[in-house]
């Protein structure tokens, strides 16, 4: 069960959580090329191991596990998971 970046991180982009990340499935980092263009971060649902590091480490509260995912943000399964269909 991959973890979901949600709607709070919009705008924000703080990447205290790709710190913290062990497989480096959070992207785009502020290294990469699409950093700026981007609305938001991402988690790679094929990479992440469930290890939850990440979700104490976001200022906003936006990283949720897949089942615990607020109803109102279910759509971010699927922006998450769009994200790296499109690379």
């Amino acid at each position: 069960m991959p973890h979901i970046i949600a709607e709070p991180c919009i705008g924000v982009k703080d990447a205290s959580c790709v710190e913290v990340c062990p497989v480096d499935c959070i992207h785009p980092t502020k290294g990469e090329a699409d950093h700026a263009q981007a609305t938001q971060l991402y988690i790679d649902p094929d990479t992440c191991i469930d290890c939850g590091l990440c979700v104490d480490e976001c200022p906003v509260q936006a990283i949720f596990p897949k089942d615990d995912l607020p109803a109102e943000w279910s759509k971010y399964i699927q922006i998450n998971a769009d994200h790296f269909k499109k690379k």
